[in-house]
């Protein structure tokens, strides 16, 4: 499954910093993670600092 940042994402980048394979963007107003792309590794939620990130269900 991949993961999804929902809204209590607060723009800080350091979850596309993390992705080994790119899979996160900047979005209009919070980052996007490509499902596609995305290996579901957890890197990035285990980085987030508010917890924003979280396997899609």
């Amino acid at each position: 499954m991949a993961y999804k940042i929902n809204q209590d994402c607060i723009s800080c980048g350091s979850c596309a910093a993390t992705c080994p394979v790119e899979a996160i963007s900047e979005g209009e107003s919070m980052y996007v993670i490509d499902p596609d792309t995305c290996i579901s590794c957890g890197a990035c939620a285990d980085t987030c600092p508010v917890g924003a990130i979280h396997e899609d269900e």
